[in-house]
């Protein structure tokens, strides 16, 4: 997930009804008494989701314990006189650099940790625990009066940490696709879902390989010349789980696969190897909602916070305000000097306005700097701004990168428009277009869009309608999965874009 090096993430189109006809699906009993032999603690995280990132978690508080005492020791400081502070800071810390590493995917199998942008967003998510539990121990201090922790010993312990704790996770990692090299997920059904999913599934950074099985289409390819053969044959290959697959994956209309075999499934799902729907795959692996599952009907389904009375939407505002307001304050000068560089480098007003769409259709004025001639700024020319476009001022280009130009719209987080997080407010032209082309597109306006979001930090900017159906994927999963996690994650990954200058 975090480390997709890719230039776009994989891209789903809308999918079809499967076509394929019903088969009699085989299924016999499993033979009793199978079982198969430990390969390490490792090499078992690939029927397990939970090993490694328990592993990672064991690994994360023997490493800070023993470098927090090393640096203690060799700096001889106060706190060590007193084994009540030197665990009481233990704990403090470690709660606060677990929870920061399970925001980012540090403790997710899946997650590549070898990447460059796990690396960055690692580094980033140990930095803000170190802020983090930073205040909260010198909050417990002035209360203890006998506690001197060292900030020395801290910020060292930290910056030692940081190395340490990513080389294990590397080492994991690659043991992890070592391990689950030789296995590959058994796919069932072979019709346009099957092969839908197949085409997404080659431009994902996932490196298993796929297994089809039906009995409609056996000898045939999935989707060509080069793709995998439909095999046939599957009551033996669901028998052979352990030693063969890492996981099932239901690609095949429900009122297609048979009494038995749904009865089969749902005794491997909870007795042996994971069963996905291609909901569930695309959510888990890539984290967006495919779009082939949506009806009129999705937000009506089961776990959505947005249905109920959630104190954490109560909560969101509160920060919204108080963020906002903290950050007009401090970002002021840098408002006032790239206010200052626009009117100087190039014709027309520092800020314009354009009409948006909020939560529920509502139409309001966001704020931004001017970045593109004033000529264009308006309803003029081309909806997309597109690479290299020539309307971008010389001034404007850095602002875009650096995302200074959004510094506007915290007047409109302010006034309750928007959000900090949340899908992008979308001009009122892109959005006529795009409910008129793209199914269920008025899903996004739901919640209050933001200044950042999912699709935002997950996709890069579009300058078409399927980047747009692409995008709204995200925002889908976003609102289905609408939490302080989620947003905590968005925060983090923000700030990655904005350091590594991220954008157009």
């Amino acid at each position: 997930m975090f480390a997709q090096e890719s230039s776009k993430p994989p891209q789903a189109n809308v999918f079809v009804e499967d076509s394929s006809e019903a088969a009699p699906w085989e299924c016999r009993d499993q033979p009793a008494g199978e079982r198969v032999g430990a390969k390490g603690i490792i090499a078992r995280a690939r029927d397990h989701d939970w090993t490694v990132g328990l592993l990672c978690a064991l690994c994360d508080i023997v490493c800070w314990v023993l470098v927090y005492g090393f640096v203690g020791y060799m700096r001889r400081d106060a706190f060590f006189v007193s084994a009540f502070e030197f665990v009481l800071v233990d704990c403090i810390t470690l709660i606060v650099i677990i929870q920061a590493l399970y925001i980012v995917g540090g403790y997710n199998r899946d997650t590549e940790a070898r990447g460059l942008t796990y690396t960055a967003e690692h580094i980033l998510a140990i930095t803000a625990a170190a802020v983090v539990s930073s205040l909260l121990i010198y909050s417990a201090a002035a209360y203890q009066g006998d506690m001197k922790p060292s900030r020395g010993v801290l910020l060292i312990s930290f910056v030692l940490f940081v190395p340490v704790s990513l080389l294990y996770r590397r080492l994991f990692r690659r043991t992890v696709v070592a391990s689950v090299a030789q296995r590959a997920f058994l796919v069932i059904g072979s019709g346009e879902l099957a092969t839908q999913f197949y085409q997404t599934y080659k431009q994902s950074p996932n490196q298993q390989q796929l297994e089809f099985v039906d009995i409609a289409r056996v000898g045939s390819t999935i989707a060509g010349e080069g793709s995998p053969t439909i095999q046939g044959g599957i009551a033996a290959k669901l028998t052979d789980l352990d030693r063969r697959y890492s996981g099932v994956i239901l690609a095949q209309s429900v009122d297609r696969l048979g009494q038995d075999l749904i009865e089969r499934l749902v005794r491997t799902q909870f007795q042996r190897t994971r069963v996905y729907t291609l909901e569930s795959f695309y959510e888990a692996h890539w984290r967006h909602v495919p779009m082939h599952t949506i009806d009129p009907f999705w937000p009506l389904q089961m776990g959505f916070q947005l249905a109920r009375i959630s104190p954490y939407h109560y909560l969101k505002r509160l920060f919204d305000i108080v963020a906002s307001a903290l950050l007009l304050v401090i970002s002021s000068p840098l408002i006032v000097i790239s206010g200052c560089l626009i009117r100087l480098t190039s014709k027309g007003p520092a800020i314009f306005g354009q009409i948006r769409v909020g939560r529920e259709g509502h139409r309001f004025t966001a704020y931004k700097f001017r970045t593109m001639t004033a000529s264009n700024d308006a309803d003029e020319g081309d909806i997309y701004t597109r690479e290299n476009d020539a309307r971008v001022t010389r001034t404007g280009r850095w602002l875009r990168k650096l995302r200074i130009d959004e510094l506007p719209q915290l007047w409109n987080v302010l006034k309750g428009d928007i959000s900090l997080i949340g899908p992008r407010a979308e001009w009122e032209k892109c959005v006529e277009r795009y409910e008129k082309k793209i199914p269920f597109y008025h899903f996004r306006h739901l919640v209050k869009p933001g200044i950042t979001g999912w699709a935002q930090v997950n996709y890069p900017y579009g300058d078409s309608e399927e980047d747009a159906l692409n995008k709204l994927q995200y925002d889908l999963y976003y609102i289905r999965h609408y939490s302080l996690k989620l947003d905590a994650m968005i925060v983090l990954k923000t700030v990655h874009t904005m350091l590594f200058g991220k954008g157009r």
